[in-house]
């Protein structure tokens, strides 16, 4: 089985700020991968070169099948129906209930079925544990829930890859841990999932591989190495 994420000698630039040189990366079916460093450190911008936010800079990379180095504009719509993406600040639509927000993300790529539009929006909130609140609006229930509701649009379109930006960034330690056990959960139905965070605790309660970003460089450490580590 191939690679989701490919990246070999791969540098990662805002503009001319180059914050990652020589990157090497690869990412199977099912796993899960931590990427932590300091604020500032290139993750977010890892994340966004990923689904061709940023371009390539030098070296190789591919994406659930596609070439990041010949990616033209046309093909970023595709690409980005493979991938999940779970922000920090949720960014749901405040002026309609959680089942139109999914609604709507369904209908913008192309579901046109108002039966599969209904049968996937009550799948992904069920995996989730949200299914009985699609009628509420985003700020009738709490940071936690509207997560997991963040986290069921991104498997709308049953994408192969996950990517979650500082999830929890916003939650207390318990709400944190069930939106973790959700995001790990999902290796279990094949899904390849990359979560950048800053909190080391987390990788420590709910441990997985981890890649650290610092000094321009990006590797992959062990557990070990990660708890002898003092970042904010």
């Amino acid at each position: 089985m191939g690679s989701i994420v490919h990246l070999q000698g791969v540098d990662i630039a805002q503009g001319d700020n180059l914050l990652l040189q020589g990157v090497n990366f690869d990412l199977l079916p099912g796993e899960f991968f931590y990427l932590v460093g300091r604020v500032g450190s290139g993750k977010s911008s890892f994340i966004s070169t990923l689904i061709g936010q940023l371009p390539l800079r030098n070296g190789e990379g591919s994406v659930c099948g596609y070439n990041l180095a010949h990616l033209r504009p046309s093909d970023i719509p595709y690409l980005r129906r493979n991938i999940g993406v779970v922000f920090q600040d949720f960014k749901l639509l405040s002026d309609r209930n959680i089942e139109r927000n999914l609604y709507f993300v369904l209908r913008a790529t192309g579901w046109n079925n108002k039966a599969a539009i209904r049968e996937r929006i009550e799948l992904v909130l069920s995996l989730v544990d949200m299914q009985h609140k699609a009628y509420k609006m985003p700020n009738q229930i709490s940071g936690g829930e509207q997560q997991r509701v963040a986290i069921a649009r991104a498997l709308l379109n049953d994408p192969p890859l996950i990517l979650a930006d500082e999830p929890t960034g916003n939650l207390d330690p318990s709400t944190s841990d069930g939106i973790m056990q959700i995001l790990r959960s999902l290796v279990e139905r094949k899904k390849a999932v990359i979560m950048a965070t800053h909190n080391y605790g987390i990788v420590r309660r709910i441990p997985a591989r981890v890649c650290r970003c610092a000094d321009g460089a990006m590797k992959e450490i062990t557990l070990q190495e990660l708890s002898a580590l003092h970042e904010d």
